[in-house]
């Protein structure tokens, strides 16, 4: 849609770091317009597009050897800024002249980064540092400040290149940061896209607005009404399928359909009996007939057909793919019904992508029902996903300048395989039953304490895992249920929601006394990284 989008753009080059859809989603918290190419993107292309700025992302690999990912020494001649993150640092160092090696000690994880001293990158940024005389240092402007910053590097810049100054260290890592100003080029050990990193964001704010001089004309309502209006040119006069889950991306993306092209679409909704409590005929009070949208909708009860086809599957990327297949198949079944279907719509957001693999360089994670886990061979003559640029928080933002209600758009994320990846293990309707149970009180729990907004994503989850209780002076021998609950703007990195220890002793003893089949509660506090927000 880059043709009816604001001048100002910002490139980001993939060199295969899994964070590169979420530097595009920061760098759009400054309203500047971003794409994202592979490093394999030819000069030309890039001087074409004339970008007012060019980020390069982290990486896997280390760039000084003969077969890593590379760009030739020109990208940094265009005169354009460019910012290195981690690995494009150190390519931006090691192709430029400086020197890359192994690092004697790997930093991963929180690392407080010092300035060394001032720097566009780093306005404003910066917390209280205890100096060893004693004296407390606060003044944002010093050489002396620090801030927090999320590391993940085996290799390190031993030696900037030729006319770049060292902007900032830390305690194992001599160059966290060096820039070579008359050349708008800018080198950052960290990675400031993740949430980890304590003023990433300002960070990126200071590149791409003070350096690359953006103004941050790229806004919400215009992208919704250029996406309404290039889906009225792709479909003309065809058919359209779109696939409602009931959740947050598919709706939008139904609205949005439906304001572009009205009764040419058909909206399916496939109950594959891995829904949260109730929530079929949720889905259909609000997009059925008598639902506020006037939308063609049909309500497909396929949930035996998919409990059929994940008996005895366990690895999560075969359930990903399974279920992922039989919504297409019940898809395909539904459109012959109705006549001839031009187009199948989905829901697909960024983090789909990325995590599929299909975001430039990046390696597979998992599979999306409706990106990495769909078939071959589709009977559409093409997909339309309106959303698949997007993060989640611009989803929303995208529904609420559709005008859907803010309880549908708020409403709590829930993956397209449903409950199939909140099930470890084997998927049977028993435990789908116990899923949906515990998940409804940990849910009502949750807005009892006034939480449900402040949380980005919360559910239960049934491990496999049975072990030995005793309720009534009785032996046990039961599951074990996870509760789960994450802060996260971007839902490429979270941290574990601090919820009060009384609100969790309460879903554990609602859940232990009313849902049958469980003896256990436990709750996850892994963040994302190491792990995802789903189970499988």
């Amino acid at each position: 849609m880059e043709k009816s989008l604001s001048r100002e753009k910002v490139i980001v080059i993939d060199f295969g770091g899994q964070y590169n859809q979420l530097v595009a989603r920061r760098v759009r918290e400054c309203n500047v317009y971003c794409e994202i190419y592979s490093y394999k993107t030819d000069i030309e292309q890039i001087k074409a597009m004339n970008p007012m700025g060019i980020i390069l992302t982290g990486g896997p690999n280390s760039c000084y050897e003969a077969d890593s990912p590379t760009y030739s020494k020109e990208l940094f001649e265009l005169g354009v800024p460019v910012l290195g993150l981690c690995y494009g640092a150190q390519l931006m160092m090691h192709v430029l002249g400086g020197k890359v090696e192994k690092a004697p000690v790997r930093e991963y994880g929180k690392i407080e980064v010092f300035a060394d001293r001032t720097s566009p990158l780093f306005a404003e940024v910066g917390t209280k540092v205890e100096k060893a005389d004693g004296v407390i240092w606060d003044d944002h402007k010093t050489d002396d400040h620090a801030t927090i910053c999320w590391m993940s590097h085996n290799d390190y810049i031993s030696k900037p290149a030729p006319g770049f100054s060292v902007v900032a260290h830390t305690a194992n890592c001599p160059v966290a940061a060096a820039e070579n100003i008359e050349k708008n080029l800018y080198a950052i050990q960290f990675h400031p896209e993740v949430l980890h990193t304590q003023e990433g964001t300002k960070i990126l704010h200071n590149f791409v607005r003070g350096v690359c001089g953006c103004t941050g004309t790229w806004r919400m309502d215009s992208f919704v009404e250029n996406s309404i209006q290039e889906i009225r040119e792709k479909v003309g006069g065809g058919k359209v399928l779109c696939a409602l889950s009931g959740g947050v991306d598919s709706s939008v993306a139904a609205v949005m359909m439906a304001k572009a092209i009205g009764d040419q679409l058909t909206c399916v909704f496939v109950d594959h009996g891995l829904l949260r409590k109730n929530e079929g005929d949720e889905v259909e009070e609000v997009f059925g007939p008598n639902g506020p949208y006037e939308l063609n909708f049909i309500r497909v009860n396929a949930q035996e057909r998919f409990y059929g086809k994940l008996a005895g599957v366990t690895e999560p990327e075969k359930k990903r793919k399974i279920i992922g297949e039989e919504f297409i198949r019940v898809f395909e079944e539904e459109a012959k019904k109705i006549g001839a279907v031009d187009f199948l719509v989905q829901g697909t957001i960024y983090p789909d992508v990325v995590e599929s693999g299909l975001g430039g360089e990046s390696a597979v994670i998992k599979s999306h029902h409706n990106v990495g886990g769909l078939p071959d061979c589709v009977d559409f003559k093409e997909i339309i996903e309106p959303l698949r640029n997007l993060f989640k928080d611009e989803v929303r933002k995208a529904g609420l300048e559709l005008g859907i209600p803010e309880k549908l758009v708020f409403r709590q994320p829930f993956p397209g395989p449903g409950l199939g990846i909140r099930i470890i293990g084997e998927v049977t309707a028993e435990k789908v039953k116990i899923v949906q149970e515990a998940d409804a009180v940990y849910r009502e729990e949750i807005a009892n304490a006034g939480l449900d907004r402040s949380i980005g994503q919360y559910f239960a989850a049934l491990t496999n895992m049975r072990s030995v209780g005793v309720m009534g002076d009785e032996r046990t021998y039961d599951y074990a249920l996870a509760l789960r609950a994450v802060n996260t703007i971007d839902f490429m990195t979270a941290e574990s929601a601090e919820i009060p220890f009384e609100v969790l002793q309460k879903v554990m003893s609602r859940v232990i006394n009313e849902v049958k089949g469980v003896n256990r509660v436990f709750y996850d506090l892994t963040s994302k990284p190491p792990g995802t927000i789903e189970f499988e």
